[in-house]
């Protein structure tokens, strides 16, 4: 279906310029295959990899494959989720939800647009079984040929949030430090196991400073800092942002944001002159926080009515959309102090970005992947518009780039390769017979895909 692809090349003057101030089941590879794994490989530790920016430093990866060969191997999972799996070492971990949970009232937003959501292949999140009773899982699956090595279970505790029908109370994706593994539920639930899969701390949030309740459920994921954990919990009814200590789970600091100020996003760390600094995207502004202690550095204020990609950054600069329905996106010099709209912005589109998935760095270009099949790559220095492509697809995970190639996750089942150039150009678009809305993971030469109910290693060829 979106292997097919329609080349618009749009002319820079189209756009206007940007304003300024357990059980694995190998799939076509031996045992050997399975096993084998090159001698230099980066681990993928939290949500969008190393830096949080999407980008990997391995360069032999995956550039071919289909449902019958280019699997390294599929594991079933404990429960369904949305959350990417991260990597560290030879183990993978992913978190699920076992049990349906509460459907929020209502009509859902689609991304497809005109009634025709169904035909073009976005769904609901497939639910499990045994629906009575919801749980937690953390799972730890060998890197090599999948085996599960160990599975955690968390009860869920108190009422549970209604939520989007595209995801559940796991949609949060876990991160390690190499000595324990932290997991965000949505129900306001923060639980740390060590490396074999048992539990270090656990505190509930909700209990703690009140009920998790946000539009369509909670989807920020947690950061590790130094030795801190840090995790937005921007919700209705109030916001704040939480720093624990990754040992013990204690408060460090805790900076309240009051009532009404929501996000769906993750934080990114920025090394900027005066020191690190902590990027949020909020449906108030696009706010910068001293990580180490919870000191509010900048912000520049807009309102945006769901925030929820992730910023970027690159040079001493910071790049944002802000979300929802073909958006603002900009670009934003670190290291100023309070209000900096009218300092440190270096330019800004009033239009186009996605509406859920993050922006990616690569080559001096911005690459973003619209709602449905919109691809475009941006003049990160300029925010000028380069080119822009139409593919087949509906784009919920967020694009990566390793080894000068851009990869695009759909919902329906493809990866579409692209080369990260200022030309577009479409290297390769590999078909596998599932739903696609997790964010992948790459390691050591593989790309992991997460499906609703699957993992599944992605050998393929390189070229």
């Amino acid at each position: 279906m979106a292997c097919a692809t329609l080349f618009l090349i749009v002319p820079l003057h189209a756009q206007g310029p940007p304003s300024r101030p357990q059980e694995s089941q190998a799939a076509s590879a031996s045992p050997a295959e399975a096993r084998a794994q090159p001698e230099a490989s980066e681990g993928w530790p939290q949500w969008r990899g190393p830096a949080g920016t999407g980008v990997s430093a391995e360069r032999a990866l995956p550039l071919h494959w289909s449902e019958k060969e280019g699997v390294a191997w599929r594991s079933p999972l404990g429960g369904t989720g949305v959350s990417t799996p991260i990597v560290w070492g030879d183990r993978i971990f992913v978190t699920s939800q076992s049990g349906a949970g509460n459907r929020r009232e209502g009509n859902h937003p689609t991304l497809v647009q005109g009634g025709g959501a169904k035909e073009a292949g976005e769904r609901a999140l497939s639910k499990p079984v045994d629906s009575d009773r919801v749980r937690f899982l953390i799972e730890a699956f060998d890197r090599g040929d999948g085996r599960r090595l160990w599975s955690f279970e968390l009860p869920a505790e108190g009422t549970l949030p209604a939520v989007h029908e595209k995801h559940n109370l796991a949609s949060a994706s876990p991160v390690t430090d190499g000595e324990r593994v932290y997991a965000v539920f949505g129900t306001g639930q923060v639980v740390a196991v060590d490396t074999a899969g048992k539990r270090v701390w656990h505190r509930n949030l909700a209990a703690e400073h009140g009920p998790f309740e946000v539009n369509w459920g909670h989807g920020s994921s947690a950061i590790v800092y130094r030795d801190s954990v840090i995790l937005p919990c921007y919700h209705e009814p109030q916001s704040y942002l939480l720093a624990m200590d990754a040992k013990t789970g204690v408060t460090r600091w805790k900076v309240d944001r009051g009532a009404k100020v929501v996000s769906y996003s993750t934080p990114i760390i920025v090394t900027a002159a005066g020191g690190d600094e902590l990027v949020l995207n909020t449906s108030a502004a696009i706010e910068a926080y001293r990580p180490a202690t919870g000191e509010a550095l900048w912000r520049v204020d807009e309102e945006s009515r769901f925030a929820i990609p992730m910023p970027v950054h690159e040079g001493g600069v910071v790049y944002a959309s802000r979300g929802y329905r073909s958006g603002p996106y900009l670009a934003i010099r670190t290291g100023g102090r309070g209000d900096v709209s009218a300092s440190h912005v270096r330019w800004k589109a009033p239009t186009g970005a996605p509406y859920i998935s993050s922006l990616v760095y690569a080559e001096g270009l911005l690459f973003m992947a619209g709602d449905v099949g919109v691809v475009t790559g941006v003049d990160a220095k300029t925010g000028e518009r380069v080119w822009q492509e139409r593919i087949d697809g509906i784009f919920t995970a967020s694009p990566i780039v390793a080894g000068g190639r851009l990869y695009l996750i759909s919902e329906t089942g493809e990866t579409i390769v692209m080369r990260a150039a200022r030309t577009p150009e479409v290297l390769a678009c590999n078909r596998i017979d599932a739903r696609l809305l997790a964010s992948p993971a790459l390691s050591g030469g593989r790309l992991f895909l997460r499906t609703d109910d699957q993992l599944i290693a992605i050998s393929g060829r390189s070229s």
